[in-house]
């Protein structure tokens, strides 16, 4: 038996994959101490200079609940795999069925956040794939209690424990992987800033997806509702500064109603907040808060941190093309109440997701009604915006017949 051979999972029926799943809620639950006691160990060892790694690292009461629900999603959703996606039956008999197949082995690569040990796997193991969690060594103990936790519920329902493995390898060891898997690997997301997924890019030998950054964007139209824009900067910039969905570029159309006085409203409300403020010349020349942008590089730069910047337009269109230049193709907003404007702006901006009047934080596999995600892909090929259970399957062509040549 080749490698291949021996990497790829037997089909499981959902009843038995269901299973795995409510027996892990139930070890999550009732483990939880020995989860917390292996965080703390991660935290103490910490160094609190990144302080969006460190807030992601964190698991507590309120997270374990987190991770039970996300399982719980899964649990309650249509298994994805063997779904028929088209059906033909052509003049010669054949019968050709194009239907849902798993991808067999999938790597992740993250950082800090102990969750995507949950819903990584949780997802992989409902599709069916057997999954590779090259989680950062900053989580190594939370990581590898996890882990413990899927092969106690997989023991219980007498599977091998290979459908989840964690690898503990350096960056030396993870670049020979990449370049000479031990196994097959069919898909690998890096989910990580553009170091690692260029690291991942330049030496891995199989398809990749990227969980790109974010670096979003929020547009302001001249026919904006001020007040509604303002609550929507609050939140997409504060509620979490180390989300891929926080918004990191703030752009304004220089034409709106009392320009100079708006900006001074939204400076004094970023200010209040903590948020550090550079902008264009045009902003930064009228108040003394705002740090003049010298550096145009800047506007390629993912924050994840209590800072943004600000630019005035002059329309719509130089709006998009800066987004569309700059951006990490994630997530951009427009405030406007003319639909017309708001369609187009949708329409033309190159992001996984675009808004109208709403916050980017709604880039998220949960809050989009996707349940559980296993990262927010900006690639276009095989899917783009939330990766979720549906989305963790490729296809297959079943073709049935009697004795068809080809002639």
């Amino acid at each position: 038996m080749n490698k291949r051979e021996k990497t790829i999972m037997k089909l499981l029926n959902t009843t038995t994959k269901n299973n795995v799943l409510q027996s892990m809620m139930r070890i999550l639950d009732t483990h939880r101490e020995e989860l917390l006691e292996a965080n703390q160990k991660d935290l103490d060892a910490f160094t609190k200079e990144d302080q969006a790694m460190y807030d992601r690292l964190v698991v507590d009461n309120k997270k374990i609940d987190g991770m039970i629900e996300a399982v719980r999603q899964v649990a309650s959703q249509k298994d994805p795999v063997g779904k028929v996606i088209s059906e033909k039956h052509l003049d010669n008999g054949l019968e050709i069925l194009n239907k849902t197949s798993p991808f067999g082995t999938i790597m992740i690569i993250y950082e800090s956040r102990p969750d995507v040990t949950i819903e990584a796997a949780v997802l992989a193991f409902k599709a069916n794939s057997k999954i590779l969690l090259k989680g950062g060594k900053e989580a190594i103990h939370s990581n590898k209690v996890l882990v413990s936790f899927w092969h106690k519920a997989l023991s219980e329902h007498n599977l091998e424990h290979d459908y989840i493995k964690l690898l503990t390898l350096n960056r030396e060891q993870t670049q020979a992987f990449l370049k000479e898997p031990t196994e097959p690997l069919d898909l690998i997301v890096p989910r990580g800033g553009e170091r690692l997924i260029a690291f991942v890019k330049e030496h891995a030998i199989c398809a990749v997806l990227v969980s790109g950054r974010g670096n979003n964007f929020l547009y302001v139209d001249t026919e904006a509702d001020w007040t509604m824009s303002l609550e929507v900067i609050k939140n997409a910039k504060t509620d979490k500064i180390s989300a891929c969905n926080a918004l990191d570029k703030i752009l304004i159309n220089e034409s709106i109603d009392g320009f100079e006085d708006k900006l001074q409203e939204l400076t004094t409300l970023l200010k209040s907040q903590n948020v550090t403020i550079l902008g264009d010349k045009s902003v930064a020349s009228k108040f003394d808060e705002v740090e003049e942008i010298k550096d145009k590089s800047i506007w390629y730069e993912e924050f994840l941190a209590l800072k943004c910047c600000i630019a005035t337009v002059k329309s719509t269109e130089e709006a998009i093309s800066k987004i569309n230049t700059y951006s990490g193709g994630h997530s951009s907003t427009i405030m406007t109440n003319n639909k017309e404007t708001g369609l187009s702006f949708m329409e033309q901006v190159d992001s996984a997701a675009v808004y109208q009047n709403a916050s980017t934080r709604f880039t998220d596999g949960g809050a989009m009604g996707v349940g559980a995600e296993l990262a927010i892909s900006t690639d276009k090929l095989h899917h783009r915006g939330p990766l979720g259970l549906e989305q963790l399957v490729t296809n297959k062509y079943y073709v049935f017949g009697n004795g068809q040549v080809r002639v």
